[in-house]
Parts: structure tokens; C-alpha cells; sequence
């Protein structure tokens, strides 16, 4: 059972969402011998204190003898800012609450390491699972060195994501839009085929209430289809637009798309003819992107999903019926039979509107050979 101090380092550490990339969500919460809550912070942002650094100021000479529940092991190690290690040491905490630890080769478990040494506490795995859950994005990087990727597709209650004749916009109500575009906010990237680039011609930016910010624009396009007046690649947006293609583009084609402001990498393709989307992955992990957010179209879906590089769905049903046997479904490709189609387990489901949203796992990214769960 997780700990109130724990629940509500958790919740504090939400409050960095779509903020902190690449960094992890980070609460703390510093807890006298009465019980007492004393102090508590969280990472705002990357390049901004940390949790702990951010509590331990407030508290300053009250933190001696505290306890330090953090939901994320201290850092050891200097970065942008000091190691958290030294200041929890030099600040006289008693004993330090972890809810999980580090994967990042950086830190893994040598910030525990380091507080024991000095004589300090150190519990393990309180609130794991809702630490896991938090920062999956981080830990499927840190382990997998690639994003999270979550699938997003809006459809009729009937599944076709566009009409026989492809119409699809606006399908769902606006209420779904404003949700939709708040997945973009918390998301580091987002990627579409160059299908939907020549058949929408989106911009890929995010229009929500809240203060949030563009994601990395990613287009997938092998044979060099989309033109560079594209609005991914014009200057409404400060964020950077990828494409990624293959040899087959044509090099004049590739200028262009420099010309425009796009960056264009090249990677290999599949046994199915396709670019090889863990190519594609590992690029993006490389450039410090956690989370990418795939909104099609179904042909790029269906490679996601047969390569199993998929973790989440994001669904949005409207109540319409398109019918039509020509008309397009979220996901294309050739198909599973019963006995190899992927499980999902639901997550969440709920009203938005006249619509219905709901999100589904493919897997876990939880890792039998590490030690994020290990408890004392």
C-alpha cells in the first residue's frame, strides 16, 4: 500500500506534466518525527531544481532528522544541477523513502548506494507501481531506448476513420479535439504517415487552453511524396519537423525539404518494404524524446502494431455510422487471425461530450532484470 506522504509526492510530481521532457516527474515530500509535513517540492522543469533540492530549500535547517519521501531515487551525479545525493546528505535527513529506482545508466541505484554509505535510511518501493506509472515514458527510454508510444485514432461507432470518399474531418466533437490536442501537449513528439500529410496537410501543433508547448513534428514518407509547402514545415511553430525517408527519395526532393526548414534522415526499410520503424525509434531516442504520440494513418498504425512497438491506444468513438466496405478502418495492413491478434487491457473510459474516449495497454515495459522495484 502506498503511503499518504507518498500519494502525495506522486501528486505533486504531476504537476510537471508535459513540462519536464527529458526528465522524469519528481515529487518530494519531507516529513518531521511528529509526523508533520515540513517541506515538499517538485521538478517544474528541465534544467530547474529538483524535487529534493526544491523541498530541502524550503525546510532548510528544518530538515535535519526529517524523512524525505521522493518518489524517484535521488540523482548522484551532476548534470544541469548538482547531485541530490550531497544536498539530502549535507541537510541531516534521517531516513530517505524511494518510491522506485533510477533506471537511467546515470543514477541506477547508485544514488541509493551513495545515501547508505553516508549513513542515511533508505526504503525502497513505496508507490512503485504509481511511480512506474507516472514516468513510463521515461522508463521505456531509459530501458528500451526508444519513446513511449501511444496510437491515437478518432472513429465512428461502426470503426471507419473516414468516409468512402476520405473524408474525415471532424468526426468527433469538439470536446474530443480539446483532449486530443492535450495529448499532444504531453507528448514530446508526434508522428503521421505521409498519407495524412498529403490527404489533411495538418500542422501538427498543439491549440489547447493550457500552457503548453508544440511537439516535435515527425512525418514517415519512404518515397519523397510530401511537398515542401506542407504546413508542417511552415513558421508557425518553433518546434522542428522530421522526416524520415529512404534512398528512393529523390535527392532534389530532399533539398527541398531542407529549404523549407525540415530535417531529413534516412533510415532502412523492412522485410514488409516499409521504413524500419525501430530505426526510426532509436533516432528519436537519441534525440532525448520520451513519448511520441502516432496519429496514423492506418497503414502506419499496423506497422507499429505488427512490429510490437506499440504500448498504448488511444481511442475516440462519435455516434455516426459511415458504413461502406471500401471505407477505411484505423488500422490496415494485413490483418491478425484470433489466435495472434494483440490483448489489450482497458484503462480508461469515459464521456467527452456525445463521444467516448478510451485508452488501452498493449504491454508492459516493466523489466524483470532491473531493479525499479526492488524492496527493502
Amino acid at each position: 500500500m502506498t503511503s499518504s506522504y507518498m500519494r502525495r509526492a506522486l501528486a505533486l510530481a504531476k504537476r510537471g506534466l508535459g513540462h519536464t521532457s527529458p526528465n522524469p516527474m519528481v515529487g518530494a515530500v519531507l516529513v518531521d518525527n511528529q509526523g508533520r509535513i515540513v517541506a515538499e517540492g517538485y521538478h517544474k522543469k528541465a534544467g530547474s531544481a529538483h524535487a529534493e533540492a526544491a523541498a530541502l530549500k524550503k525546510a532548510g535547517e528544518k530538515a535535519h532528522g526529517t524523512t524525505l519521501y521522493v518518489t524517484l531515487e535521488p540523482c548522484n551525479h551532476t548534470g544541469r544541477t548538482p547531485p541530490c545525493t550531497d544536498a539530502i546528505i549535507k541537510s541531516g535527513v534521517q531516513r530517505v523513502v524511494v518510491a522506485a529506482v533510477d533506471p537511467n545508466p546515470y543514477v541506477a541505484g547508485g544514488g541509493v548506494e551513495r545515501l547508505e554509505a553516508a549513513g542515511v535510511e533508505v526504503l525502497v518501493g513505496d508507490g512503485a507501481e504509481e511511480a512506474w506509472e507516472l514516468n513510463r515514458a521515461f522508463f521505456t527510454w531509459s530501458q528500451r531506448h526508444r519513446p513511449w508510444v501511444t496510437l491515437k485514432a478518432a472513429m465512428t461507432l461502426d470503426g471507419k476513420v473516414a468516409s468512402v470518399n476520405g473524408q474525415s474531418k471532424y468526426l468527433t466533437s469538439e470536446a474530443a479535439l480539446q483532449h486530443a490536442h492535450e495529448l499532444r501537449r504531453t507528448h514530446d513528439a508526434i508522428l503521421v504517415g505521409s498519407s495524412t500529410v498529403l490527404a489533411d496537410n495538418p500542422s501538427l501543433t498543439y491549440r489547447g487552453s493550457r500552457n503548453g508547448h508544440d511537439p516535435v513534428r515527425v512525418v514517415l514518407d519512404g518515397r519523397g511524396r510530401i511537398p515542401a509547402t506542407s504546413q508542417v514545415f511552415q513558421n508557425q511553430s518553433h518546434a522542428p519537423t522530421l522526416v524520415f525517408s529512404s534512398e528512393d527519395a529523390p535527392s532534389s526532393w530532399e533539398r527541398d525539404i531542407f529549404s523549407a526548414g525540415g530535417e531529413v534522415v534516412m533510415v532502412g526499410r523492412n522485410p514488409d518494404g516499409l521504413l524500419d520503424l525501430s530505426e526510426v525509434l532509436g533516432y528519436l531516442a537519441d534525440r532525448h524524446i520520451l513519448s511520441l504520440l502516432v496519429e496514423g494513418g492506418p497503414t502506419v498504425h499496423a506497422s507499429f502494431i505488427q512490429h510490437q512497438l506499440a504500448d498504448a491506444w488511444v481511442g475516440y468513438l462519435a455516434p455516426l455510422i459511415l458504413g461502406g466496405q471500401s471505407a477505411p478502418s484505423p488500422v490496415a495492413g494485413p490483418g491478425f487471425d484470433l489466435g495472434t491478434a494483440p490483448r489489450l487491457t482497458m484503462e480508461d473510459t469515459r464521456r467527452l461530450g456525445p463521444d467516448i474516449v478510451y485508452e488501452a495497454r498493449f504491454h508492459s515495459v516493466r523489466n524483470e532484470d532491473t531493479d525499479v522495484y526492488r524492496t527493502n
